[in-house]
């Protein structure tokens, strides 16, 4: 399964893609999570610990240098295919059967010329998503930016989060067409903060031909994870449940994709 995971900031995108990366390694499953969102959260979601030590990829200045062949001039050539099939292993932080790797954020605009990060991350994310065997799940800001044309056929689906509000739904609606604009069909969604069937029924009507696989109820213990430092998922039984049938309804939904 590859999955890239999108949707307005402060829905929960981080959440849900920590309690399924958990999901899927307590199956047995090797997981590879991608924090993809300039702001970075993955890790501390996860339960990892030193978090302020880890150093984005895109701020790897010298091996970004050394792979794409950039020079410190604007307008010189620079590799497109840099190698980066050795990097998965070396990057990556592992805890508790998953596997993390932060992207960071690119510069864009007048921050100059970003185009050996973007072609260097566009070249590891390409590798993970297209020739890796492992579950591979990306924690993206609300844009398919990171997904490249070459890319999208090897994802599996598109996980849009909602909360209960229009703005949320109108992002999905956002996502959606990038992701149409680029030939990714294979678009979901899944309710976030949910508190009662009226919740759940102005998603599932506001989304309109969007498929939701599930929803997550409202849920204190992830406010609670977050003030103690813990994981996310960790103690927290009714968030791991939903997960899971979101998970089989996901499974079920790509059979063949």
């Amino acid at each position: 399964m590859k999955i890239a995971v999108s949707g307005k900031g402060g829905v929960g995108k981080t959440t849900f893609v920590a309690a399924l990366a958990r999901v899927f390694a307590e199956n047995g499953k090797k997981v590879i999570a991608i924090d993809a969102d300039p702001v970075a959260n993955l890790a501390v979601t996860l339960g990892m610990k030193n978090v302020s030590e880890i150093v984005p990829i895109s701020q790897m200045k010298d091996l970004i240098k050394e792979r794409t062949g950039a020079s410190d001039e604007y307008g010189k050539f620079f590799s497109l295919n840099p190698k980066v099939t050795d990097l998965p292993e070396k990057l990556s932080l592992e805890h508790e059967g998953i596997r993390l790797l932060v992207l960071g954020a690119i510069k864009r605009g007048g921050g100059g010329c970003a185009c050996p990060e973007s072609a260097f991350l566009r070249a590891l994310l390409s590798h993970l998503i297209v020739q890796r065997d492992e579950v591979v799940i990306v924690d993206m800001e609300a844009g398919v930016e990171h997904l490249g044309r070459a890319t999208v056929r090897a994802v599996n689906a598109l996980i849009v989060i909602v909360e209960p509000g229009s703005k949320s739904i109108q992002t999905a609606f956002q996502v959606k067409k990038l992701a149409d604009d680029i030939g990714l069909k294979s678009i979901y969604a899944v309710g976030n903060k949910v508190a009662s069937d009226e919740h759940k029924s102005l998603i599932k009507n506001g989304l309109n031909n969007i498929p939701v696989l599930g929803f997550i109820s409202y849920n204190d213990k992830i406010l609670e994870s977050d003030i103690v430092g813990r994981a996310v998922f960790a103690e927290n039984d009714q968030l791991l449940s939903e997960v899971r049938q979101i998970k089989e309804n996901l499974v079920q939904s790509t059979k063949g994709t």
